[in-house]
C-alpha cells in the first residue's frame, strides 16, 4: 500500500538539505579563503584578526619619576611632559610620530636645564610609555612642582605651520574648580591648606582662589615662553591661546601646553627633528623657565 506520509517525508528531506547547504555555503567559502591565505599567502601579508593592547592596571597611582638636578629641595622644580606615548602615537601619518618628537624635545630641554644648573627637573615619561592625562599633571602635584610644561606637536590638513602656546581657558578653570572641590580627597591639600578640615563651601572657595593664582602664573610663564622662543622658533599668528586641556587642569601648579609646530608640515617637522632646532627650543624654553622662577623669587613691588 502506498504510504503518503512516508512519501512526503522523503520528498521533504532534499529540500531541507538544500536549505542547510545554502545557509552553510558562505561560512565554508570564508573558512576556505582564510585557510588559503594563511597557507599560501606571502610572508608579512597575513592579517592580524585580533589586536591586543596592554592598558595600565586600574586603580593605584603611577610611580613618581626621579627628580634630577641640585639636591637642595628648596630649588624650584619643573615637570616636563612629553605628550602621548606607548600605544598612543599622537599626530603624524608618516614615519615620524608626535610621541617620538615630543620625547626628543623633552629630553633636550631636560639636558639644557641640568647643564645650566639651579633648577630641578623631572619628566613624566623618559621612554615610550602611556600615561593617562590626569596622571601627567598628578605627577607634578605629587612632586610639589613649581611649574608644569607639556610638549606637543599639532596637525592639520590645510598646510598650517608654526608654534603656539596654550594655557587653561577661564571656562575650563571655573569648571575645574567646581569639580575638583567635589571630588578632592579630604586628605589632600591645596597650596598647603588641608581640605579635610574645611566645609564643602570653604573647599570650593579655596580651590577657586588657588586656581586663579595658578592661572596668573600660567599666563605669566606663557608670555615669557613666547618672548624667549620668538627668535629661535617660528610661531603662528596669535600664538597665545587658551583651551580646556585636561593636562592643564592642576589647581595648584602653573601649567602651559607648548604646541611646538605642525607635525603635518614638512618644514616644521624637519626643523624640530634637527639638532639645531631641538637646541633652539631647549635654550629658549630653559631661559623662559629660569626667568619665570627668578620673577617668582623676586616679585616686582606693587604700588
Amino acid at each position: 500500500m502506498f504510504n503518503i506520509d512516508r512519501f512526503n517525508a522523503s520528498a521533504a528531506m532534499p529540500r531541507v538539505l538544500t536549505i542547510v547547504l545554502i545557509l552553510l555555503a558562505p561560512v565554508v567559502v570564508f573558512a576556505a579563503m582564510v585557510g588559503a591565505d594563511r597557507a599560501f599567502g606571502a610572508p608579512g601579508r597575513r592579517i592580524s584578526y585580533v589586536q591586543r593592547i596592554e592598558l595600565p592596571a586600574p586603580g593605584g597611582q603611577v610611580g613618581l619619576p626621579p627628580v634630577l638636578g641640585p639636591p637642595d629641595a628648596s630649588r624650584p622644580l619643573v615637570v616636563i611632559d612629553a605628550g602621548h606615548g606607548g600605544y598612543d602615537p599622537g599626530a603624524g601619518q608618516g614615519p615620524v610620530k608626535e610621541k617620538t618628537l615630543t620625547l626628543a624635545l623633552a629630553l633636550a630641554l631636560r639636558d639644557e636645564l641640568l647643564r645650566q644648573g639651579g633648577v630641578r627637573v623631572a619628566l613624566t615619561r623618559s621612554d615610550d610609555r602611556y600615561l593617562f592625562l590626569t596622571e601627567r599633571y598628578d605627577i607634578a602635584r605629587r612632586l610639589n612642582a613649581d611649574l608644569f610644561l607639556s610638549i606637543h606637536a599639532d596637525s592639520a590638513d590645510n598646510g598650517a605651520s608654526g608654534a603656539s602656546i596654550y594655557t587653561l581657558s577661564e571656562r575650563g578653570s571655573s569648571d575645574t574648580a567646581a569639580k575638583m572641590a567635589e571630588r578632592e580627597n579630604r586628605a589632600d591639600s591645596i597650596n598647603g591648606v588641608e581640605l579635610g578640615d574645611q566645609s564643602d563651601t570653604v573647599n570650593a572657595i579655596l580651590v577657586d582662589l588657588s586656581q586663579r593664582e595658578t592661572q596668573a602664573g600660567s599666563d605669566e610663564f606663557a608670555r615669557l615662553l613666547l618672548r624667549e622662543a620668538k627668535g629661535a622658533m617660528v610661531f603662528k599668528p596669535n600664538p597665545l591661546q587658551s583651551a580646556a586641556f585636561i593636562v592643564l587642569k592642576s589647581p595648584d601648579v602653573p601649567s602651559v601646553l607648548f604646541e611646538t609646530g605642525y607635525i603635518s608640515n614638512e618644514a616644521d617637522t624637519a626643523r624640530l627633528l634637527s639638532a639645531e632646532g631641538r637646541q633652539g627650543f631647549a635654550r629658549a624654553s630653559a631661559q623662559a623657565i629660569r626667568a619665570y622662577f627668578a620673577r617668582r623669587a623676586n616679585p616686582a613691588p606693587t604700588n
